[in-house]
């Protein structure tokens, strides 16, 4: 399920865009899988389905989803739209070490907490 942070600054409909293509690109969402639908994501999440069919839009022009007539939206099954998601990771993580480095962390540092699964000691 997608989470929304209504202290983002990004835009609900944008949240959720990224909330799906993340769960589509760590394979928590596999190809042929249903979306919910509108109804039921706007209610779930307390939001005004338009903002949910903009999503569900953008998301089918970028090739995220499929939308079949009278069953609903699901998951595509193109890699491509994967590896693109993945690269945006990896350049948002060469910029997070990038900053990191300049604030003066060791490499050190950060191999640790990568090996730790980028997980804070509690």
């Amino acid at each position: 399920m997608v989470h929304l942070d209504y202290r983002d600054a990004r835009p609900i409909y944008a949240q959720i865009i990224d909330g799906f293509r993340e769960q589509i690109a760590t394979g928590v969402l596999q190809p042929g899988d249903r979306l919910p639908s509108v109804r039921e994501l706007a209610s779930t999440l307390a939001i005004n389905p338009n903002t949910i069919q903009r999503a569900y839009r953008r998301l089918e022009a970028e090739g995220w989803i499929a939308t079949v007539p009278g069953k609903g939206c699901f998951v595509c099954s193109n890699d491509k739209y994967r590896d693109q998601e993945r690269e945006r990771w990896y350049r948002a993580f060469d910029e997070a070490a990038a900053a990191l480095l300049a604030l003066g962390v060791s490499k050190e540092c950060l191999n640790e907490r990568l090996q730790k699964g980028g997980k804070q000691d509690a």
